[in-house]
């Protein structure tokens, strides 16, 4: 039995409790468990949360929440394909600015988790090129959330900040900050 199939009959036996990576890491009796779970959300669409998607779950926390099957999606973009659209856009979603970790605008308790999306649909042709792929989050991939996207200027402006050093961030931040106090 492999790793993975470990992992899912441990998350089957125990949906609705939350597991940790220690409890995973000895069922699977191998270190790279986390992409064990990811395979078993994008692949076969269990609906594994951590605290990125259930804030009463802390970092290293788990839980199955149903035994209900998501649809699932495979591994048609290379990894470094991936990686250049997600520099290309700054690890930006594209429509409305929000970056990875940030609060999810239909729940703050969650974060935003970045996707690649296909801007022309792989079932009406589509393909996986870096022309035809974007990064959405996870609220405007999901259609959820009624977002007012950004501006051209302000996508462009947010992607160069993203590709600064920390402390230009914060440089940015602090002036901005000054500039629209008591506004």
């Amino acid at each position: 039995m492999s790793a993975r199939d470990r992992i899912r009959e441990f998350f089957e036996r125990n949906v609705g409790k939350v597991v940790t990576t220690n409890q995973i890491r000895r069922v699977a009796s191998i270190s790279e468990y986390a992409r064990r779970i990811r395979e078993l959300r994008n692949e076969e669409g269990m609906q594994i949360h951590s605290h990125l998607d259930d804030p009463a779950l802390k970092p290293g926390e788990y839980m199955l929440v149903s035994l209900e099957r998501l649809p699932a999606f495979g591994r048609g973009i290379p990894a470094g394909v991936r990686t250049r659209v997600l520099e290309r856009n700054g690890y930006t979603c594209q429509l409305c600015g929000a970056a990875g970790g940030d609060p999810d605008p239909t729940n703050p308790a969650q974060k935003i988790r970045l996707h690649l999306d296909h801007v022309l649909p792989v079932s009406q042709g589509g393909s996986s090129d870096e022309d035809n792929l974007r990064v959405l989050c996870s609220a405007c991939n999901q259609g959820r959330a009624n977002i007012q996207p950004a501006s051209e200027g302000a996508k462009n402006l947010l992607m160069r900040l993203r590709k600064a050093p920390r402390a230009v961030q914060r440089e940015v931040y602090e002036a901005l900050k000054r500039r629209f106090e008591g506004s």
